[in-house]
C-alpha cells in the first residue's frame, strides 16, 4: 500500500542529521507494516499531481499554525477537500490533525490555555494512551462529519475520526525522547514556560504509546473501504 507524506513542515536543523526529518520518523513509526512511501515536501509547494496518486496520505506536524498565512496552505486545503470527497484516507498528526478539521470547516486557535510539551496522557475510547506532544494550537470547534477518538483534560479533541476518510491526532506518536529533548533544547527557550519543560523533563521515558498509535493508523489505511467515491479515479 502506497503512502504519500505531505510533508508540512521540517525538523529543526540541529536535529535532522542525527534524529532524521518528519518523514524519516513515521517511516520508522510504521516500518514493517506492510506500506511503501513517498513524500512531497508541500511546506515548499511541492503537491502531488492528483489525490489518487498514494492509497492513502499522511500530514506531517510543522512549526507553522493552520491559520497563518503561507502559501502553501490554501493548496494543501484544497487537496485535502478533493481527497475526502474522493474517500482517499488520510492521517494527521499535530499540524495535520488541525489543517484537515480547518479544511472541512472546523477551526483552529492558538490555545489560551498554552501549551502541551512532553509525555501527556490521553483516553482513546477507553485505552490509555501516553504520547509525546508538541503544540500550543488546537481543534476547538469539529468540522461536520468528524467525532472525537481521543481526549485528555487540556485537549478535548486530541483525535478525530472521519468516518473511513480521515484519522487525526493532535500528539506526536512518530517523536521519541531524543527529538523531544531536542527540541526541548532547540525551540522552546523563551516559548514555552520554563515549569512545563521542567514537567516535561521529569516524564522522559513515559511515552510508550507510539506502537499503540501505529497499531491504529495501520488499520485505519488498510480498513476495508468502498472502491473511489465521486469519481475518484478522474480526481485532480
Amino acid at each position: 500500500m502506497r503512502i504519500g507524506i505531505l510533508q508540512c513542515g521540517q525538523s529543526p536543523a540541529q536535529l535532522k542529521q542525527a534524529l532524521g526529518d518528519y518523514p524519516d520518523m513515521f517511516v520508522r513509526l510504521l516500518d514493517g507494516r506492510g506500506f511503501d512511501f513517498r513524500t512531497w515536501h508541500v511546506e515548499e509547494m511541492e503537491f502531488p499531481d492528483h489525490v489518487t496518486d498514494a492509497d492513502g496520505w499522511l500530514l506531517t506536524g510543522s512549526r507553522h499554525g493552520a491559520y497563518e498565512d503561507h502559501a502553501f496552505i490554501p493548496p494543501l486545503e484544497d487537496f485535502i477537500r478533493r481527497a475526502h470527497d474522493a474517500g482517499v484516507p488520510m492521517v494527521g498528526i499535530c499540524f495535520g490533525h488541525q489543517i484537515i478539521a480547518q479544511a472541512l470547516g472546523g477551526t483552529v486557535v492558538k490555545h489560551p490555555g498554552g501549551w502541551a510539551v512532553g509525555t501527556q496522557d490521553y483516553d482513546f475510547g477507553g485505552e490509555p494512551v501516553r504520547l509525546n506532544a508538541w503544540h500550543q494550537d488546537q481543534v476547538v470547534a469539529l468540522p461536520p462529519g468528524a467525532a472525537v477518538a481521543g481526549r485528555n483534560a487540556f485537549c478535548e479533541n486530541a483525535a478525530l475520526i472521519y468516518g473511513d476518510r480521515a484519522f487525526t491526532v493532535q500528539a506526536h506518536p512518530e517523536f521519541d525522547d531524543a527529538f523531544v529533548q531536542g527540541l526541548m533544547d532547540t525551540r522552546a527557550k523563551g516559548v514555552v514556560p520554563d515549569d512545563l519543560l521542567q514537567a516535561a523533563s521529569a516524564r522522559m521515558g513515559e511515552a510508550k504509546g507510539s506502537a499503540q498509535l501505529a497499531d491504529r493508523i495501520e488499520a485505519f489505511f488498510k480498513q476495508p473501504r468502498a472502491l473511489a467515491r465521486h469519481g475518484a479515479q478522474g480526481a485532480a
